[in-house]
């Protein structure tokens, strides 16, 4: 592609920008598939409350840099569309342990399945595990960098 604007991108933005644009992307695709329910780029609490069951609301924040207020009000919506719920943690009774329900649980499969799709459409395949591994290593160098400062 030349200097063609696409997408409001252009072949001399950073390269954020094509980040930003292949999630949005990516999020429009999974709007189209889950058209019943807008989940957003938020759909990934979820996710990882289905990846480390009995985690808290700090683990969330800690995670996606996200301010307390902002999660809760994000969980307390997920809750009430019954996709999780939080329990009193017996070990420390001022937290709650956080877990998907039966709903939440049938969801991450089949929204990683048809995530699966849309990224073999687009040209990502298996064999991109190096490229998949630079970005995560990007991605936690840009949590770390925030963290120390």
């Amino acid at each position: 592609m030349d200097d063609e604007s696409f997408q409001g991108i252009r072949d001399k933005s950073p390269f954020i920008a094509w980040i930003h644009n292949i999630s949005l992307n990516q999020q429009k695709y999974m709007k189209s598939k889950f058209s019943n329910i807008d989940f957003g780029h938020d759909v990934r609490y979820i996710i990882f409350i289905y990846d480390n069951p009995n985690c808290s609301q700090d683990d969330l924040v800690d995670m996606f840099c996200q301010s307390k207020g902002n999660i809760a009000k994000i969980l307390k919506k997920f809750e009430d569309m019954g996709y999780i719920k939080r329990e009193v943690n017996p070990k420390n009774r001022r937290k709650y342990m956080l877990n998907t329900t039966d709903k939440g649980s049938r969801l991450v499969p089949e929204y990683r399945r048809i995530s699966k799709e849309w990224e073999k459409e687009v040209g990502i395949s298996d064999e991109d595990k190096e490229l998949k591994k630079r970005i995560a290593e990007i991605a936690y160098n840009g949590m770390k960098l925030i963290e120390d400062n």
